[in-house]
């Protein structure tokens, strides 16, 4: 159970390195394999939940998470990455350095607020919280900084990510019923997102949100 718990803390520690990541990347397809990468430590962090626990559910959300977050959202993001030709660098609100900034402060207050909770948990990945509420900040952060519509996206992406840790970690996971939906609507979500860019593209031939503020002034 220790070793499980220590290993917990590892891939934890680890999803928020690749949070940073994200955070500093300007690269769209670095941030699409970032988010890949994040799937994958989701995917190892519930399965070692699950053999430490015997909660057998885990092992399918493990799968979902693999099938889906690993494999599938990050192909139908490549895609669009693709079809729309994006290949330079993300723009950003405020310059790196100073993001990077805002993010550790971030992670101070994620781990303040998460002590006093985690101190009631009795789950052996109560140590997570922390972290997971850091990572779903740190998406929010890199959301709200970035020009670029589809970087937006995988910031949200990102932020579910993050939720679903922290599910992890308080709980053991929300029922499977509410896993598949979830998991369905963020996929459905991710092809309207994908209709969505096209129109952007279509009409302003760009994905720069900011010309969006032309149809608020009309």
């Amino acid at each position: 159970m220790i070793v499980t718990a220590q290993a917990i803390n590892f891939i934890a520690a680890l999803l928020l390195l690749v949070a940073f990541a994200m955070l500093s990347q300007r690269r769209i397809r670095a941030l699409v394999n970032l988010f890949a990468v994040q799937g994958v430590l989701l995917t190892a962090s519930t399965l070692l939940t699950a053999s430490g626990t015997g909660q057998t559910h885990l092992y399918y959300s493990a799968a979902l998470t693999l099938i889906l977050k690993v494999f599938v959202l990050p192909l139908i993001l490549h895609r669009l990455v693709r079809r729309l030709q994006l290949t330079g660098d993300v723009e950003m609100l405020i310059n790196t350095a100073t993001t990077m900034l805002v993010g550790i402060v971030l992670v101070i207050v994620a781990f303040n607020l998460a002590l006093p909770i985690s101190e009631f948990a009795g789950t052996i990945t109560r140590g997570t919280l922390g972290i997971a509420l850091a990572c779903v900040l740190l998406a929010f952060l890199m959301m709200i900084t970035r020009r670029k519509a589809v970087a937006q996206v995988i910031g949200f992406l990102s932020m579910e990510n993050g939720l679903f840790f922290a599910a992890t970690s308080i709980t053991y996971g929300m029922p499977m019923v509410v896993e598949l939906g979830i998991g369905l609507d963020v996929l459905v979500g991710t092809f309207v997102f994908g209709v969505f860019f096209f129109r952007i593209r279509e009409t302003f031939d760009s994905l720069d949100i900011h010309h969006l503020e032309r149809l608020r002034e009309r």
